[in-house]
């Protein structure tokens, strides 16, 4: 793993609330890196040496109600745009790529649907499609510890708090590949997991309840070149999400890894990267 120090500062928002953020500080192309659900924003360690060799500056920060960041009642996954031009905005950065993991690539193809031209890339890896997706199955596939999950933020927000109050880890939303990631390079989950629930779950629950409500733009209106990148024995957020997004995106590009699951997955992501860097320049200029 790459020797990198991260930057941390607090950005303030217009409605009074604070962003905490992460900054790598050097590298040709700025990737806002997007977390996932229950995460801090800690860009992806495991990734730094790529990130590295590749000339790729990490920024990103944890959105409202996880770590440093003030919560947002009532926040869609659209709202992410507007939090992640405050944070670009404050570091000097013009254009920018982004990725995200899990409920993150959700959250990274809201920023491109609405910030349009400044977004230069996405890498959305292991994401959910948006709630009702017209064609989708959203439930299909999920461990049932998922699906119980959100099925209770559908319900609203006093349902999920209730189920949050006795939910316990499991583990079989992993598959056998999955659990064997977190054994090893991605064991650097622990390290966002943790901080981002010992305050409580309440940047969860907020997650999950926009996850089951209208994001608030439309990935069909995302221009910049997308990667989909998904696991086809996913448990968490199944395969045929991935196939919708890219289906639904008209820049998308799925690739697909058949043997993966939710975190086996990101050893594909080094990949994901080299594709950034193809598409949208280290020099901030987009290629063909």
């Amino acid at each position: 793993m790459a020797n990198v120090r991260v930057g941390e500062s607090i950005v303030d928002a217009p409605d009074g609330r604070v962003l905490h953020v992460y900054d790598t500080g050097t590298g040709g192309l700025p990737v806002l890196w997007h977390h996932g659900t229950p995460n801090v924003g800690l860009p992806p360690e495991p990734l730094f040496a790529a990130s590295a060799r590749l000339g790729i500056r990490w920024v990103s920060y944890d959105r409202p109600g996880y770590g440093g960041s003030a919560p947002m009642p009532g926040r869609t996954v659209a709202s992410a745009a507007d939090d992640a031009r405050r944070v670009a905005d404050a570091l000097g950065l013009g254009r920018f790529a982004v990725m995200g993991h899990s409920g993150g690539a959700s959250h990274a193809l809201a920023c491109a649907a609405v910030l349009g031209e400044r977004v230069l890339g996405v890498a959305a890896v292991s994401g959910p499609a948006p709630f009702g997706a017209e064609g989708l199955d959203w439930f299909a596939g999920m461990a049932p510890s998922c699906r119980a999950s959100l099925l209770a933020a559908a319900a609203g927000r006093e349902a999920k708090e209730r189920h949050e109050a006795d939910a316990r880890y499991d583990p079989e939303m992993f598959t056998p590949a999955d659990h064997a990631a977190l054994a090893g390079d991605w064991s650097w989950f622990d390290k966002v997991v943790r901080p981002a629930v010992a305050a409580g779950p309440g940047g969860l629950v907020d997650d999950d309840l926009a996850y089951v409500r209208p994001w608030g733009c439309d990935p069909a209106s995302v221009t910049a070149p997308v990667l989909v990148l998904h696991g086809g024995r996913d448990r968490v957020i199944p395969f045929a999400h991935g196939r919708w997004l890219a289906s639904r995106c008209p820049t998308a590009e799925l690739r697909p890894r058949p043997d993966d699951g939710h975190i086996s997955v990101l050893a594909g992501a080094e990949g994901a990267l080299e594709w950034l860097v193809r598409r949208a320049g280290g020099d901030g200029t987009p290629r063909p």
